[in-house]
Protein backbone atom coordinates (compact mmCIF):
# COMPACT_ATOMS: atom_id res chain seq x y z
CA UNK A 1 0.00 0.00 0.00
CA UNK A 2 1.60 3.19 -1.05
CA UNK A 3 2.05 5.89 1.97
CA UNK A 4 -0.68 8.55 2.10
CA UNK A 5 0.41 12.26 1.54
CA UNK A 6 -0.26 15.55 3.24
CA UNK A 7 -2.04 17.45 0.31
CA UNK A 8 -0.49 21.18 0.91
CA UNK A 9 -1.96 24.51 -0.37
CA UNK A 10 0.39 27.19 0.81
CA UNK A 11 -0.36 30.52 2.25
CA UNK A 12 2.26 32.96 1.37
CA UNK A 13 5.68 32.83 -0.57
CA UNK A 14 7.63 34.52 1.54
CA UNK A 15 11.26 34.00 3.68
CA UNK A 16 8.87 31.60 6.14
CA UNK A 17 8.14 29.76 3.43
CA UNK A 18 12.02 29.79 1.75
CA UNK A 19 13.33 28.23 5.45
CA UNK A 20 10.43 25.46 4.82
CA UNK A 21 10.97 24.96 0.89
CA UNK A 22 13.63 22.03 1.71
CA UNK A 23 11.16 20.48 3.88
CA UNK A 24 8.02 20.52 1.86
CA UNK A 25 10.83 19.53 -1.57
CA UNK A 26 12.48 16.97 0.05
CA UNK A 27 9.61 14.85 2.64
CA UNK A 28 7.73 12.11 0.73
CA UNK A 29 4.53 12.34 2.64
CA UNK A 30 3.92 15.80 1.11
CA UNK A 31 2.52 16.42 -1.98
CA UNK A 32 2.33 19.93 -2.68
CA UNK A 33 -0.98 20.92 -4.34
CA UNK A 34 -1.05 25.12 -4.65
CA UNK A 35 -0.42 28.17 -3.27
CA UNK A 36 -1.28 31.83 -2.87
CA UNK A 37 1.02 35.06 -2.45
CA UNK A 38 0.13 38.64 -4.09
CA UNK A 39 3.40 38.59 -5.83
CA UNK A 40 3.82 37.24 -9.37
CA UNK A 41 7.10 36.24 -9.28
CA UNK A 42 6.94 34.28 -6.07
CA UNK A 43 3.56 32.08 -7.75
CA UNK A 44 5.46 31.54 -11.33
CA UNK A 45 8.57 30.32 -8.83
CA UNK A 46 6.21 27.95 -7.17
CA UNK A 47 4.51 26.55 -10.29
CA UNK A 48 8.24 25.95 -11.85
CA UNK A 49 9.26 23.82 -8.22
CA UNK A 50 6.63 22.09 -7.62
CA UNK A 51 4.55 21.86 -11.20
CA UNK A 52 0.91 22.81 -10.01
CA UNK A 53 -0.93 26.22 -10.50
CA UNK A 54 -1.15 28.99 -8.17
CA UNK A 55 -4.67 30.50 -7.18
CA UNK A 56 -5.62 34.01 -6.89
CA UNK A 57 -6.09 34.72 -3.23
CA UNK A 58 -6.67 32.67 0.22
CA UNK A 59 -10.55 32.34 -0.07
CA UNK A 60 -9.72 30.47 -3.47
CA UNK A 61 -7.20 28.31 -1.49
CA UNK A 62 -9.76 27.61 1.15
CA UNK A 63 -12.37 26.38 -1.41
CA UNK A 64 -9.70 24.27 -3.29
CA UNK A 65 -11.31 20.75 -3.10
CA UNK A 66 -8.12 19.27 -3.52
CA UNK A 67 -6.19 20.67 -0.58
CA UNK A 68 -6.32 19.14 3.21
CA UNK A 69 -3.92 21.15 4.85
CA UNK A 70 -3.37 25.06 4.47
CA UNK A 71 0.43 26.37 5.69
CA UNK A 72 -0.17 29.82 6.50
CA UNK A 73 3.04 31.44 6.47
CA UNK A 74 1.67 34.74 5.53
CA UNK A 75 3.17 37.92 7.93
CA UNK A 76 2.23 37.80 11.72
CA UNK A 77 -0.79 40.15 11.43
CA UNK A 78 -2.58 37.85 8.96
CA UNK A 79 -2.33 34.58 10.84
CA UNK A 80 -5.44 34.83 12.68
CA UNK A 81 -8.13 35.53 9.92
CA UNK A 82 -6.31 33.02 8.20
CA UNK A 83 -6.52 30.36 10.55
CA UNK A 84 -10.46 30.95 10.84
CA UNK A 85 -11.33 31.17 6.98
CA UNK A 86 -8.66 27.32 6.56
CA UNK A 87 -11.08 26.04 9.54
CA UNK A 88 -14.55 27.52 8.53
CA UNK A 89 -13.92 25.45 4.96
CA UNK A 90 -12.86 22.16 6.53
CA UNK A 91 -9.03 22.21 6.54
CA UNK A 92 -6.03 21.52 8.99
CA UNK A 93 -3.42 24.20 9.41
CA UNK A 94 0.41 24.06 10.26
CA UNK A 95 0.55 27.85 10.86
CA UNK A 96 4.21 29.83 11.32
CA UNK A 97 5.04 31.37 14.75
CA UNK A 98 4.52 33.57 16.09
CA UNK A 99 1.01 32.15 16.36
CA UNK A 100 -0.45 35.81 16.72
CA UNK A 101 0.00 38.97 18.11
CA UNK A 102 -2.34 39.07 20.79
CA UNK A 103 -4.14 36.58 23.48
CA UNK A 104 -7.59 37.60 21.57
CA UNK A 105 -6.17 36.63 18.15
CA UNK A 106 -5.00 32.83 19.88
CA UNK A 107 -8.30 32.28 21.80
CA UNK A 108 -10.28 32.84 17.97
CA UNK A 109 -7.67 30.93 16.30
CA UNK A 110 -8.18 27.38 18.57
CA UNK A 111 -11.84 28.42 18.92
CA UNK A 112 -12.27 28.31 15.72
CA UNK A 113 -10.30 25.13 14.76
CA UNK A 114 -12.06 23.67 17.58
CA UNK A 115 -15.37 24.88 16.34
CA UNK A 116 -14.45 23.23 12.89
CA UNK A 117 -12.94 19.91 14.64
CA UNK A 118 -9.79 20.38 12.03
CA UNK A 119 -6.56 20.30 13.72
CA UNK A 120 -3.87 23.53 13.81
CA UNK A 121 -0.07 22.89 14.78
CA UNK A 122 1.73 26.09 15.10
CA UNK A 123 5.46 25.62 13.70
CA UNK A 124 8.67 26.23 12.92
CA UNK A 125 9.72 27.07 16.15
CA UNK A 126 13.74 25.31 17.29
CA UNK A 127 11.89 23.25 19.95
CA UNK A 128 11.26 20.69 16.89
CA UNK A 129 14.69 20.40 16.86
CA UNK A 130 15.84 16.65 17.59
CA UNK A 131 18.65 17.48 20.24
CA UNK A 132 15.60 19.44 22.14
CA UNK A 133 13.60 16.54 21.82
CA UNK A 134 16.20 14.18 22.29
CA UNK A 135 16.82 16.09 25.89
CA UNK A 136 13.44 16.25 26.56
CA UNK A 137 13.17 12.08 26.55
CA UNK A 138 16.62 12.45 28.95
CA UNK A 139 14.73 14.66 31.46
CA UNK A 140 11.63 12.40 31.05
CA UNK A 141 13.81 9.23 31.93
CA UNK A 142 14.52 10.52 35.76
CA UNK A 143 17.78 9.77 35.23
CA UNK A 144 19.15 12.58 35.87
CA UNK A 145 16.42 13.74 38.37
CA UNK A 146 14.29 16.84 38.36
CA UNK A 147 15.09 20.04 36.26
CA UNK A 148 16.53 22.72 38.27
CA UNK A 149 18.08 25.87 36.00
CA UNK A 150 18.07 26.54 32.31
CA UNK A 151 19.98 29.07 30.63
CA UNK A 152 19.49 30.05 26.86
CA UNK A 153 20.98 32.79 25.19
CA UNK A 154 21.12 33.92 20.96
CA UNK A 155 23.74 36.48 19.48
CA UNK A 156 22.52 37.23 15.99
CA UNK A 157 22.39 39.69 13.29
CA UNK A 158 18.65 39.65 13.20
CA UNK A 159 17.87 43.47 13.25
CA UNK A 160 19.82 44.40 9.85
CA UNK A 161 18.80 41.87 7.80
CA UNK A 162 16.26 43.52 4.99
CA UNK A 163 13.65 43.99 6.79
CA UNK A 164 9.50 46.00 5.35
CA UNK A 165 8.37 48.92 7.71
CA UNK A 166 6.23 46.62 9.38
CA UNK A 167 9.37 44.45 10.85
CA UNK A 168 10.26 46.93 12.33
CA UNK A 169 6.76 47.92 14.31
CA UNK A 170 6.81 46.32 17.73
CA UNK A 171 2.86 47.05 17.70
CA UNK A 172 2.27 45.57 14.12
CA UNK A 173 4.47 41.97 15.28
CA UNK A 174 8.28 43.75 14.50
CA UNK A 175 11.61 43.16 16.30
CA UNK A 176 13.11 40.23 18.10
CA UNK A 177 10.19 39.25 20.47
CA UNK A 178 7.56 38.07 18.18
CA UNK A 179 9.79 36.82 15.96
CA UNK A 180 12.73 35.32 17.71
CA UNK A 181 11.46 34.89 21.45
CA UNK A 182 9.01 32.41 20.23
CA UNK A 183 11.88 30.02 19.25
CA UNK A 184 13.55 30.57 22.70
CA UNK A 185 10.72 30.87 24.72
CA UNK A 186 9.10 27.43 23.57
CA UNK A 187 12.77 25.79 23.71
CA UNK A 188 12.59 26.73 27.27
CA UNK A 189 9.11 25.85 28.56
CA UNK A 190 9.31 22.29 26.40
CA UNK A 191 12.57 21.39 28.77
CA UNK A 192 10.73 23.21 32.14
CA UNK A 193 7.71 21.00 32.14
CA UNK A 194 5.71 24.16 30.64
CA UNK A 195 4.26 25.84 33.43
CA UNK A 196 5.54 29.11 33.58
CA UNK A 197 4.48 30.75 36.71
CA UNK A 198 5.85 34.55 36.70
CA UNK A 199 8.56 36.09 34.58
CA UNK A 200 10.40 39.51 34.62
CA UNK A 201 12.42 41.42 31.61
CA UNK A 202 14.08 44.03 30.12
CA UNK A 203 14.14 44.62 26.61
CA UNK A 204 16.67 46.83 24.76
CA UNK A 205 15.42 49.01 21.71
CA UNK A 206 19.17 50.84 21.01
CA UNK A 207 19.03 52.16 17.32
CA UNK A 208 16.60 55.04 16.98
CA UNK A 209 17.02 54.33 13.31
CA UNK A 210 15.48 50.52 13.99
CA UNK A 211 13.43 51.60 16.80
CA UNK A 212 11.90 47.91 18.09
CA UNK A 213 13.33 46.16 20.23
CA UNK A 214 16.28 44.50 19.64
CA UNK A 215 17.33 42.71 22.43
CA UNK A 216 16.09 41.16 25.81
CA UNK A 217 16.65 39.59 29.01
CA UNK A 218 14.06 37.92 31.36
CA UNK A 219 13.98 35.33 34.48
CA UNK A 220 11.36 32.72 34.43
CA UNK A 221 10.03 30.98 37.50
CA UNK A 222 8.32 27.76 36.95
CA UNK A 223 5.77 25.99 38.99
CA UNK A 224 7.72 23.13 39.62
CA UNK A 225 10.90 25.30 41.27
CA UNK A 226 12.54 25.46 38.34
CA UNK A 227 14.05 29.15 36.64
CA UNK A 228 15.40 29.97 33.58
CA UNK A 229 17.51 33.28 31.91
CA UNK A 230 16.84 33.83 28.18
CA UNK A 231 18.47 36.54 26.54
CA UNK A 232 18.80 37.07 22.74
CA UNK A 233 20.61 40.27 21.15
CA UNK A 234 20.27 40.94 17.74
CA UNK A 235 22.62 43.78 17.02
CA UNK A 236 24.90 42.13 14.72
CA UNK A 237 27.96 42.01 17.05
CA UNK A 238 29.19 38.86 18.71
CA UNK A 239 27.82 35.68 16.69
CA UNK A 240 27.00 33.05 19.47
CA UNK A 241 27.52 30.36 16.87
CA UNK A 242 30.77 30.55 16.80
CA UNK A 243 30.31 28.59 20.64
CA UNK A 244 27.85 26.22 18.78
CA UNK A 245 31.50 24.68 16.70
CA UNK A 246 30.61 27.46 13.72
CA UNK A 247 27.00 25.69 13.33
CA UNK A 248 24.33 28.01 11.89
CA UNK A 249 20.99 28.35 12.65
CA UNK A 250 19.44 25.98 10.23
CA UNK A 251 22.75 23.59 10.35
CA UNK A 252 24.60 24.86 7.94
CA UNK A 253 28.07 25.41 8.51
CA UNK A 254 29.02 29.17 8.74
CA UNK A 255 31.75 31.51 6.83
CA UNK A 256 33.84 33.90 9.30
CA UNK A 257 34.36 35.89 6.39
CA UNK A 258 30.60 36.92 5.97
CA UNK A 259 31.19 38.32 9.71
CA UNK A 260 29.31 42.26 8.98
CA UNK A 261 27.41 41.32 6.11
CA UNK A 262 24.07 42.14 7.07
CA UNK A 263 24.76 45.42 8.46
CA UNK A 264 27.21 46.20 5.35
CA UNK A 265 24.27 45.71 2.77
CA UNK A 266 22.65 48.22 4.61
CA UNK A 267 25.19 50.70 4.67
CA UNK A 268 25.49 50.50 0.50
CA UNK A 269 21.97 51.70 0.48
CA UNK A 270 21.32 55.37 -0.90
CA UNK A 271 17.53 55.77 0.98
CA UNK A 272 15.54 54.25 3.79
CA UNK A 273 12.94 52.69 1.60
CA UNK A 274 15.55 51.09 -0.67
CA UNK A 275 15.46 48.64 1.82
CA UNK A 276 12.04 47.27 1.23
CA UNK A 277 13.04 46.61 -2.41
CA UNK A 278 16.30 44.79 -1.25
CA UNK A 279 14.31 42.21 0.39
CA UNK A 280 12.01 42.62 -2.06
CA UNK A 281 14.75 41.31 -4.62
CA UNK A 282 15.88 38.72 -2.75
CA UNK A 283 12.78 37.00 -2.39
CA UNK A 284 11.60 33.59 -3.70
CA UNK A 285 11.49 33.81 -7.46
CA UNK A 286 12.39 37.45 -7.57
CA UNK A 287 15.34 38.69 -9.47
CA UNK A 288 18.18 37.94 -6.97
CA UNK A 289 16.45 35.01 -5.36
CA UNK A 290 19.13 32.37 -4.77
CA UNK A 291 17.78 28.30 -5.96
CA UNK A 292 20.37 26.56 -4.20
CA UNK A 293 18.87 28.12 -0.79
CA UNK A 294 16.02 25.73 -1.31
CA UNK A 295 18.69 23.21 -1.19
CA UNK A 296 19.58 21.38 1.94
CA UNK A 297 23.38 22.56 3.33
CA UNK A 298 22.91 21.04 6.47
CA UNK A 299 25.45 19.55 8.20
CA UNK A 300 23.87 19.11 11.57
CA UNK A 301 20.52 19.72 13.35
CA UNK A 302 19.53 22.97 13.47
CA UNK A 303 19.31 25.02 16.91
CA UNK A 304 18.90 28.16 18.66
CA UNK A 305 21.91 29.48 20.23
CA UNK A 306 23.73 27.77 23.14
CA UNK A 307 21.60 26.10 25.78
CA UNK A 308 22.14 24.31 29.14
CA UNK A 309 20.08 22.19 31.89
CA UNK A 310 20.97 21.69 34.95
CA UNK A 311 19.54 18.71 36.30
CA UNK A 312 19.72 17.43 40.27
CA UNK A 313 22.38 14.26 38.32
CA UNK A 314 23.92 16.39 35.36
CA UNK A 315 23.63 19.17 33.02
CA UNK A 316 22.52 18.67 29.65
CA UNK A 317 23.83 20.58 26.54
CA UNK A 318 21.73 20.25 22.98
CA UNK A 319 24.47 20.64 20.41
CA UNK A 320 24.35 20.13 16.43
CA UNK A 321 24.91 16.82 17.00
CA UNK A 322 23.37 15.47 19.66
CA UNK A 323 23.01 16.29 23.98
CA UNK A 324 26.58 16.55 25.78
CA UNK A 325 25.47 14.89 29.06
CA UNK A 326 28.24 16.42 31.83
CA UNK A 327 27.40 13.90 34.90
CA UNK A 328 29.30 13.40 37.86
CA UNK A 329 32.25 11.39 36.62
CA UNK A 330 32.45 11.83 33.03
CA UNK A 331 31.18 14.27 29.99
CA UNK A 332 29.71 12.06 26.99
CA UNK A 333 28.08 13.12 24.01
CA UNK A 334 25.11 11.29 22.99
CA UNK A 335 24.86 11.60 19.61
CA UNK A 336 22.06 11.79 17.09
CA UNK A 337 21.39 11.04 13.35
CA UNK A 338 20.81 14.00 10.98
CA UNK A 339 17.04 14.24 10.02
CA UNK A 340 16.77 12.98 6.24
CA UNK A 341 14.87 16.20 5.33
CA UNK A 342 15.61 19.53 7.67
CA UNK A 343 12.82 20.55 9.65
CA UNK A 344 11.21 16.80 9.55
CA UNK A 345 10.14 16.75 13.17
CA UNK A 346 7.27 19.28 11.92
CA UNK A 347 5.62 16.85 9.46
CA UNK A 348 6.10 13.88 11.75
CA UNK A 349 3.86 15.78 13.92
CA UNK A 350 1.56 17.16 11.63
CA UNK A 351 1.07 13.45 10.00
CA UNK A 352 1.14 11.63 12.67
CA UNK A 353 -1.38 13.44 14.20
CA UNK A 354 -4.05 13.95 11.17
CA UNK A 355 -3.63 10.05 10.15
CA UNK A 356 -2.72 8.25 13.03
CA UNK A 357 -4.06 10.31 15.45
CA UNK A 358 -1.40 11.22 17.59
CA UNK A 359 -1.36 13.69 20.12
CA UNK A 360 -0.17 17.37 19.34
CA UNK A 361 2.54 18.92 21.17
CA UNK A 362 2.72 22.52 19.82
CA UNK A 363 -0.71 22.94 19.44
CA UNK A 364 -2.70 26.10 19.38
CA UNK A 365 -2.80 26.00 23.55
CA UNK A 366 0.75 25.71 23.39
CA UNK A 367 1.80 28.18 21.41
CA UNK A 368 -0.84 30.58 22.91
CA UNK A 369 0.86 29.96 26.39
CA UNK A 370 4.33 31.19 24.56
CA UNK A 371 2.76 34.12 23.01
CA UNK A 372 1.30 35.33 26.59
CA UNK A 373 5.17 35.05 28.06
CA UNK A 374 6.53 37.16 24.83
CA UNK A 375 3.77 39.47 25.70
CA UNK A 376 4.49 39.46 28.98
CA UNK A 377 8.19 40.32 28.52
CA UNK A 378 7.04 43.54 26.88
CA UNK A 379 4.90 44.12 29.85
CA UNK A 380 7.44 44.09 32.48
CA UNK A 381 10.10 45.82 30.74
CA UNK A 382 7.46 48.39 30.39
CA UNK A 383 6.12 48.08 33.53
CA UNK A 384 9.45 48.16 35.46
CA UNK A 385 7.87 45.00 37.36
CA UNK A 386 6.71 40.78 37.60
CA UNK A 387 4.31 39.78 35.28
CA UNK A 388 2.35 36.82 36.53
CA UNK A 389 1.11 34.01 34.05
CA UNK A 390 -2.69 32.12 33.39
CA UNK A 391 -2.32 30.39 30.05
CA UNK A 392 0.48 28.09 30.49
CA UNK A 393 0.01 24.88 30.09
CA UNK A 394 2.24 21.32 30.55
CA UNK A 395 3.41 19.40 27.17
CA UNK A 396 0.41 17.77 25.46
CA UNK A 397 -1.99 19.38 27.98
CA UNK A 398 -3.98 20.90 25.39
CA UNK A 399 -6.96 21.96 27.46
Amino acid sequence: MSERKLKVGVSGLGRAFTLMLPTLKGDSRIQMVTATDPHEAACRQFERDFGVSCVKDFKTLCEHPGVEVIYIASPHQFHAEQVEWAASHGKHVLVEKPMALNMDECNRMIHAVQKAGTLMLVGHSHSFNGPILKAVELINSGEYGEVRMIHALNYTDFLYRPRRPEELDTQKGGGVIFSQAAHQLDIVRLLGGGLVQRVSSQTGAWDPVRATEGAYSAILSFKSGAFASVSYSGYAHFDSDQWMGGIGELGNVKDPQNYGAAKKRLSALKAPEEEAHLKAARNYGAAQWDPSSAVDHSRAHQHFGPLIISCDRADLRPVPTGVWVDGDRASTLLEIPKPEVPRQEVIDELYGAIFNHQPILHSGQWARATTELSLAILESSRKQEMVNLQFQIKPYQNL
